[in-house]
């Protein structure tokens, strides 16, 4: 099964996509990860992302495009694969109808208040790298593992949220409408715990 998962920054995704794979034995592939790697084993790919990052500019589509056609032709995805990331607008999603078939396009529908609230409420930890969330900290200052000083990351600030939501509204929201379109959109309720979501989609995806 080839599957699409779509969402607003915040919404799940990727720990979805995690889920998902155990459960359906196929890979998840995320853009994101893609990129990072490369970046941090400098390849020569990395090396090009980078010079377009560092001049201010935004990798350009036919990069993005070739790297997911790539990817999709490895052995791992011949019996399925789970987009976490990919498509981001019309001009990807076009692209990837002329090489590969997709199944349906699951979106995770939740507010913008809630995902406002997940992303600003998330804290990082510099010494060990952990990343928690200001629900479950006693103090909101201290890393429960290690001790150390706990930071809001400059991506996790409010005024940087809404600026990726607002992004988000206007170049992949409209991927919603353009699965739904072509009879493969499926929404589920992505408020709540972990689980709860997770079996939400579980019930859709066995139906």
């Amino acid at each position: 099964m080839n599957i699409i998962l779509l969402g607003a920054p915040g919404s799940g995704k990727g720990t979805m996509a995690q889920k998902l794979t155990g459960e359906l034995k196929i890979p998840q592939i995320s853009t994101g990860d893609i990129f990072r790697k490369n970046l941090k084993e400098e390849t020569p790919l990395g090396l090009q992302i980078k010079d377009i990052l560092n001049s201010g500019g935004l990798v350009p589509d036919e990069i993005t495009i070739q790297i997911v056609r790539d990817r999709l032709a490895e052995p791992d995805c011949a019996d399925g694969y789970i987009l976490d990331g990919f498509p981001r607008s019309i001009v990807q999603a076009e692209a990837l109808d002329k090489f590969q078939h997709i199944d349906c396009a699951i979106n995770l529908d939740v507010d913008k208040q809630t995902i406002v609230a997940r992303l600003s409420g998330r804290r990082f930890c510099p010494d060990c790298s952990g990343t928690f969330h200001v629900s479950s900290l006693a103090d909101a200052s201290v890393c429960p593992v290690c001790g150390g000083k706990l930071i809001t990351r400059k991506d996790d600030s409010e005024e940087t949220v809404l600026e990726r939501l607002r992004v988000y509204e206007s170049t992949t929201l409209p991927l919603i409408e353009y699965y739904e379109q072509r009879g493969k959109l499926i929404t589920v309720n992505g408020t709540g715990g972990v689980e709860a979501v997770y079996r939400r989609i579980l019930d859709v995806l066995h139906k």
